[in-house]
């Protein structure tokens, strides 16, 4: 992986493991679904399990003992009731956007099944919506990342070449919808995700967290 300065006029990033910590949220939400459906609660490891594989579509019916048609509305709907109070932003967040935002245009790019206006209020919350001039949600695409649907979209919204911009997450999913797009990709280790899950994907750069990103661009 090359550690040169990374060219760019567009950076999009994710949201959960990227910006905020969610790991109590995914934690709280799967407690309360295995509450409802009268299950065995499993330990931490496998709960955090359930949204790496949902982000990878991969089956969870190992996990739900075959129950996840019904476990799995009951998990969002829990996760979307308890974000805004459980997820905080990751350390020197806020000032790392503002550093960014004065070099290249910011999108947030999340895998969240919510309307837009969701997600712009937690940024609100936060106090970091200021800083980005487009957002894109799981419900403003036909395929969610791996696809490199919302990427496109993205430049083309900011009328930049692809190869001009650099998406920047914590998962396997956003650095195959770097490569799929053709824009640079930063993988960060801030998440769900270990260093050699990430770096089977490629990245051009990995870094601890995005407060490290400015270091790297130009």
């Amino acid at each position: 992986m090359q550690q040169n300065k990374l060219k760019t006029k567009g950076i999009f990033l994710d949201l959960d493991g990227t910006l905020v910590d969610s790991t109590d949220a995914y934690v709280e939400a799967a407690t309360m679904a295995f509450h409802i459906m009268e299950m065995q609660l499993p330990e931490t490891r496998v709960l955090l399990e359930i949204p790496r594989r949902m982000e990878q579509h991969l089956t969870l019916d190992d996990i739900t003992e075959g129950t996840t048609t019904k476990f799995l509305p009951i998990y969002l709907n829990a996760y979307r009731a308890i974000t805004e109070r459980k997820t905080k932003l990751l350390p020197n967040v806020s000032a790392t956007l503002a550093i960014l935002s004065q070099r290249s245009k910011l999108a947030l790019i999340t895998m969240r099944h919510v309307p837009n206006q969701v997600i712009q209020q937690e940024l609100d919350y936060f106090g970091i919506a200021q800083h980005f001039s487009y957002v894109v949600t799981g419900l403003d695409t036909t395929k969610p990342k791996p696809s490199p649907e919302a990427l496109i979209r993205c430049t083309e919204t900011f009328g930049l070449e692809i190869d001009n911009c650099l998406i920047a997450g914590d998962s396997v999913s956003d650095i195959q919808a770097g490569k799929a797009a053709g824009t640079k990709t930063v993988a960060l280790l801030s998440g769900l995700y270990l260093r050699a899950e990430l770096e089977k994907e490629s990245p051009d750069l990995i870094l601890p967290d995005v407060s490290a990103l400015p270091d790297y661009i130009e």
